[in-house]
């Protein structure tokens, strides 16, 4: 499972590389963006800890990198950061392509049940298990399996949070920009689900919710900061339901999360520029605790 280097790029002091890698759990290339940060070159011998970053619908790992301007942030921190790609591609399965929120670029974090998607669309077991390993094992000398937060934007900040409460203990802290909160009572995620999850028992459904799992959660303080724009279009339309997951951390009396309602922002990556910085310090004051 050897990384391919398709660019070195000097980047705040570290080194941004565009990797690829053949996937187990895809049966495709996959290609992921890993940022070096200056204390991961400077030969102290030192491992840093690792922020992973799960972009949202129809993104590849190029958005963020060019667009979100964490490097600068994770560079002043020492924070490694990773951006894996949100899907398998070039598949050419049957409807992969014929809309934007599903199939091809919104594999949305789950390991698809359903036909044709079942065997490629695992992108759950990708992000979760076989992405890192592969990483540690290739960068272990300067990344420290021992300390990984995760964070995301949109469907991925539904893949952060669920994959953060489904596995207690796997990541220091997580945190998420206009997150796809509670998917099982919003159109992206009921197409999603019904797709690559089936209909048949909705009730499944909850174990990739976070709304759902935060119910049952016994992990202690969540260590959770997420933001929205109040001038995310899809914040109005009904796709993000944040305050069903406040709500769901209230009745159930866990303690340890912050929404924010960033008066006016919208769901781009001037949003999640503006508080890139508010993200990785959050990431950080787990890290090197």
């Amino acid at each position: 499972m050897a990384f391919e280097t398709k660019a070195t790029i000097a980047n705040f002091g570290g080194k941004l590389l565009k990797l690829q890698h053949q996937s187990t759990s895809t049966g495709t290339p996959m290609d992921v963006n890993l940022f070096l940060p200056p204390a991961a070159l400077s030969g102290s011998g030192g491992k840093v800890p690792v922020l992973i970053y799960l972009s949202g619908l129809t993104c590849t790992p190029q958005n963020c990198t060019e667009k979100g301007f964490f490097q600068a942030h994770a560079a002043r921190a020492g924070i490694a950061m990773v951006w894996p790609d949100t899907s398998p591609r070039g598949l050419n399965l049957p409807g992969e392509s014929e809309s934007w929120d599903f199939g091809a670029g919104a594999g949305f974090y789950v390991d698809a049940t359903q036909a044709p998607w079942r065997g490629h669309y695992s992108m759950e077991t990708y992000v979760s298990s076989e992405l890192p390993a592969a990483l540690f094992a290739r960068f272990g000398d300067t990344l420290d399996a021992a300390r990984v937060s995760i964070t995301g934007h949109s469907m991925g900040g539904h893949g952060a949070l669920t994959l953060y409460l489904k596995n207690p203990g796997k990541y220091r802290s997580v945190s998420a920009f206009a997150p796809i909160s509670n998917p099982s009572q919003c159109p992206w995620g009921v197409k999603a689900f019904t797709g690559y999850l089936g209909d048949a028992d909705t009730d499944a459904w909850k174990k990739h919710d976070a709304t759902e799992l935060v119910k049952g959660w016994n992990g202690g303080d969540l260590k959770a900061l997420v933001d929205v724009g109040t001038g995310d279009n899809f914040y109005k339309a009904g796709q993000l339901l944040p305050e069903n997951l406040e709500k769901a951390v209230k009745e159930a009396g866990v303690s340890g999360l912050e929404v924010r309602y960033q008066p006016d922002y919208d769901h781009s990556y001037f949003f999640m520029s503006s508080f890139a910085g508010d993200h990785v310090d959050h990431a950080a004051k787990y890290l090197f605790a």
